[in-house]
């Protein structure tokens, strides 16, 4: 089943966000199988990220919620929430 997390940095976390940036990008690299789409939401111009959308398949919600905490971003404390829900793609692309 397919799951989508939702985080929200906390605000002025840039500097988090920035520095634990390449664990981040390593940690998605070493689970590519399982993530199947994700990016960072920004603020309405576009110029800063504001907080994290990824997909992932896993078996149960719980699977899903454990792997999201294990994300450098949610460990070094840059989130300030973090919803994590069923998702099934219905339009666009199938995933």
């Amino acid at each position: 089943m397919l799951y989508i997390a939702i985080c929200q940095d906390k605000p002025d976390a840039g500097d988090i966000r920035a520095n634990t940036r390449p664990d981040h990008l390593a940690w998605l690299e070493r689970n590519a199988e399982k993530v199947k789409l994700g990016g960072p939401l920004t603020s309405e111009d576009g110029s800063i990220s504001v907080g994290s959308m990824i997909i992932v398949e896993d078996e149960t919600l719980e699977g899903a919620r454990a792997f999201f905490a294990e994300d450098p971003y949610a460990n070094a404390g840059l989130f300030a929430s973090v919803a994590v829900v069923p998702f099934r793609a219905t339009v666009g692309t199938k995933l």
